[in-house]
């Protein structure tokens, strides 16, 4: 029997097509990803409304999905001049037990002190991460309205600030937003059908939940992962300090206004599923 030599540089090639098929055999029997359970929380005067664009662009991917209305707000028909911090944690603790498995809370704006809430009685077994988009971010102790306070100081040059936009109830429980100014602080960016779609739903904000402290502890909130995406185009506040209150794994920018859910969806849900 005779045998026959391949020249070197044939034996590379052969060893080298022999590696490419064996990594495309284990690419191919890779298991996918498992499917994750997001629970979308709104900020202040919105409902699980601005998600309208995310939540088929997760469930696309395969994630479960659950976009929540807090009390008060959207379909909920909860008075918002009775509506507490605890209400609204409540709602997210209740939503969450009811997924199979952990959760990952995704807060925008306002929706950060609601998730921070009810992370610390939800637990580290039951919430996988906190998501915070271009929202407050609190320590043990702070509320909504002391950060605010903190970190967007008036304008020294007397400029209108977003806080320029809030129409108070008579009692001062609550508040509107003027639609004459919100398009310029909430929704440069995007199109005029998803500017009027906001102004149509937009509710009133309930105070007790901004301007009640979070109770959270080192031990629960603290030791969940936690990651920031910071709107570096928004206008009604710059929250780059913000995103640095509390420790995070990583903080990441993304060139919109404070409403990428309508104006930048599939880049704002790229994001969320990269932590």
């Amino acid at each position: 029997m005779r045998t026959v030599c391949l020249p070197i540089w044939a034996t590379e090639i052969l060893f080298f097509f022999i590696f490419l098929i064996a990594c495309k055999e284990e690419i191919d029997h890779k298991p996918a990803a498992l499917p994750k359970t997001y629970l979308l929380v709104h900020g202040a005067n919105d409902g699980a409304w601005v998600w309208k664009k995310v939540v088929p662009l997760l469930q696309a991917q395969g994630h479960r999905v659950a976009a929540i209305d807090l009390p008060g707000h959207g379909e909920d028909k909860t008075p918002p001049e009775a509506v507490t911090l605890e209400d609204y944690a409540e709602k997210v603790v209740k939503v969450a037990n009811a997924q199979p498995g952990p959760v990952i809370l995704v807060g925008h704006s306002s929706g950060g002190i609601s998730i921070a809430q009810a992370a610390e009685r939800l637990g580290t077994a039951k919430v996988e991460k906190l998501i915070f988009l271009d929202a407050f971010l609190p320590k043990n102790g702070e509320s909504a309205l002391s950060l605010a306070e903190r970190l967007f100081p008036p304008s020294p040059t007397g400029e209108p600030t977003f806080a320029d936009s809030f129409i108070f109830d008579s009692t001062g429980a609550t508040f509107t937003l003027d639609p004459a100014k919100v398009d310029h602080f909430l929704y440069h960016d995007c199109s005029a059908e998803d500017q009027a779609f906001a102004k149509a739903h937009a509710g009133k904000q309930p105070i007790a939940p901004l301007a009640t402290p979070v109770q959270v502890s080192d031990a629960v909130y603290g030791a969940i992962p936690k990651y920031y995406i910071l709107c570096t185009e928004a206008r009604n506040g710059d929250m780059s300090e913000m995103a640095k209150n509390v420790p995070t794994r990583k903080i990441v920018t993304l060139p919109t206004s404070h409403s990428p859910f309508f104006s930048r969806p599939q880049a704002l849900v790229d994001l969320i599923v990269s932590f």
